[in-house]
């Protein structure tokens, strides 16, 4: 594990990605857009989940063979009182995902809730930091997505849904928000792949093998089908999450979305609600408060281990990480290298530093 990651500080991951973003073509509110996705996810989850700078590798190859379009004259295909449709014109996922959400905010001020969803977009990031975008506005944040097909539906070996994850996001009053951030299968490839390497075994519930046998070992998955989170619960969720994202929205779903590589054609929606539209703010907060305590004063199993609310993990990794720095697996570093090169990129990952295991494990 020692020699998988290098250091370095989140300031210089964030101009390299920003540079790297434009050097694409991306405008500069898309490079800062993006930028501050891939940033957040850099700082919340591990990096072997692959959702850091990971993704400026897939962002450059999918720009160079049309996939992705800089600069997408996005448009607005559908308008309601509270509702709305995007085209997202296989422009950048993030991008896409923040524009409609910040319209469905708009929107649920007057009307107390609004429902914006997204077609022909691309990979939108963590689900999470969509939700908090509109938690950090006071409201309630729900954003989902349709995936590329991973999970088996309950009983089967087959792959036919996505991991299909959510974001939902609660504001609070003095405090961040509530942020849970998840995948309806119980864990990822990314991670399996990253197991994989290590030479380390994964739980029994996260995958089968092309034959549908459960197994510890990752390589043996790498090519079957993941499980669902909760077994025909997530299997569920994930099946009305493409109903809602993918088969409502006009975009693609199920075996089809995600598996042209010049054409993923993903479909989002993103959900905001304005709790003062069914009971009064300082009410509300109050309320959130009282759970909150109440959920908080759960006393632990182990003392050491207290209860911890959705995203207070995340939020802790991320504080340790901005004082301490950033785990990118140097695997991507080198991926990167050649590609920066040919953007006319300043490449500042030389000055290699040593990881420490804290910072992976906070």
């Amino acid at each position: 594990m020692t020699e998988t990651f290098a250091i370095h500080p989140e300031p210089v991951l964030r101009q390299f990605t920003h540079e790297f973003l434009s050097g694409l073509g991306a405008s500069s509110e898309e490079a800062a857009t993006i930028t501050d996705g891939l940033m957040t996810a850099s700082l919340w989850w591990h990096p072997g989940q692959r959702q850091g700078l990971e993704k400026l590798v897939r962002y450059y190859r999918r720009v160079r063979n049309g996939g992705l379009v800089p600069g997408a004259e996005m448009e607005w295909v559908r308008e309601r009182a509270s509702s709305a449709l995007l085209d997202a014109r296989k422009g950048f996922g993030y991008v896409a995902a923040q524009r409609a959400m910040h319209h469905a905010m708009d929107k649920a001020k007057s009307t107390g809730v609004a429902m914006v969803g997204v077609c022909n977009s691309n990979h939108f990031g963590i689900a999470g930091y969509h939700a908090r975008t509109a938690a950090q506005a006071g409201l309630i944040g729900w954003s989902m997505t349709n995936a590329g097909a991973e999970m088996a539906p309950t009983g089967s070996a087959t792959a036919v849904l996505g991991t299909n994850p959510w974001g939902i996001a609660i504001p609070r009053r003095d405090q961040p928000p509530i942020v849970l951030d998840m995948a309806l299968t119980t864990a990822g490839k990314g991670m399996m792949r990253y197991l994989d390497r290590q030479g380390d075994e994964m739980p029994l519930d996260w995958a089968l093998t092309p034959d549908g046998a459960r197994t510890a070992i990752p390589g043996a998955a790498l090519a079957g089908a993941l499980l669902p989170m909760g077994e025909n619960k997530g299997y569920g969720l994930s099946l009305v999450t493409d109903m809602l994202a993918g088969v409502m929205t006009g975009a693609l779903f199920g075996l089809d979305v995600f598996q042209e590589d010049t054409h993923f054609d993903v479909g989002h929606q993103m959900l905001a609600i304005s709790p003062d539209a069914f009971i009064e703010r300082d009410l509300f907060d109050s309320r959130v408060e009282a759970l909150v305590d109440q959920v908080k004063s759960a006393p632990p199993i182990d003392p050491s281990q207290p209860v911890l609310l959705p995203g207070e993990r995340e939020l802790a990794r991320a504080a340790e990480r901005l004082e301490r720095g950033v785990p990118v697996e140097r695997e991507t570093l080198e991926e990167l290298r050649p590609l920066a090169a040919a953007l006319e990129v300043a490449f500042p990952f030389d000055d290699d530093r040593s990881p420490r295991d804290s910072v992976l494990d906070g």
